[in-house]
């Protein structure tokens, strides 16, 4: 169910224990051959081709454009909300339906910059409410919830998420391939960290001057199609799973 097609009284008569499911992303630079626009096409796509299978059983907010991408900054085109405004904004969006006496919200995220702040923010709601046994609060980004194995997409290069890289590039491709600019000509980033296993901080420019990081070059409208495939099924399984779950236990 689309809350953006209800009225106030059709949302009112809803029973609690539907799952509400709230859509994040980004809109901040994706490299020389990217549109800035990039995370939130991915995530509409995605979303989409998981919706029949909790169409009825689920109510599916529109999508937050805004995100944490200060980490892009130093790239014009990039629109970026404090990382404390961010995680505060996404608490009252979350407590508003909690408010309306919902139990079961899912933040399903489409932008690695809201990773960290998204789980702050699930966790600082869950203390505020910390006498609840009801609530199931959960925030996951889309390519965790599903990762291809070895040879499951053929040709497939890289083995995690980059940035503007094989995996996004491919995406767009197959959705929009007029938004990529000569994606074949981009040169390779490295994707391993630094310091690991530490998390070290970084802004794009500690690791990329253009703005990517992974290996855009590799990347075809058909893998494409495959990860869209991929990862709607890893969020359609996440819904079910919520549906499924008998409202009061730790386990699902």
């Amino acid at each position: 169910m689309f809350l953006s097609e209800l009225t106030w009284q059709e949302v009112d008569r809803l029973d609690r224990d539907t799952p509400v499911i709230v859509p994040v992303a980004a809109l901040e630079q994706h490299g020389l051959h990217m549109p800035v626009f990039t995370d939130s096409l991915l995530l509409d796509a995605i979303i989409e081709r998981a919706h029949p299978s909790f169409k009825d059983s689920a109510l599916l907010l529109p999508l937050t454009w805004l995100g944490n991408s200060h980490h892009h900054l130093d790239f014009p085109g990039t629109v970026s909300a404090e990382p404390r405004l961010w995680i505060d904004m996404l608490m009252g969006l979350v407590d508003n339906f909690i408010t309306h006496g919902f139990r079961r919200i899912v933040v399903i995220n489409g932008h690695g910059g809201n990773d960290v702040p998204g789980r702050q923010a699930m966790f600082e709601t869950r203390q505020h409410y910390r006498e609840r046994k009801d609530l199931l609060l959960l925030f996951a980004t889309y390519w965790s919830l599903a990762q291809p194995t070895q040879g499951s997409i053929a040709d497939l290069e890289q083995d995690k998420m980059g940035h503007a890289c094989e995996w996004e590039t491919s995406m767009i491709l197959h959705l929009r391939p007029d938004l990529v600019k000569q994606h074949d000509a981009v040169k390779a980033v490295s994707q391993s960290g630094s310091f690991e296993p530490a998390q070290r901080a970084w802004t794009m420019l500690d690791r990329s001057q253009t703005g990517h990081i992974g290996a855009p070059a590799k990347a075809s409208a058909r893998k494409g199609e495959d990860l869209l495939d991929l990862f709607s099924r890893g969020v359609s399984d996440l819904i079910q799973r919520v549906i499924r779950w008998n409202g009061e236990s730790w386990e699902e």
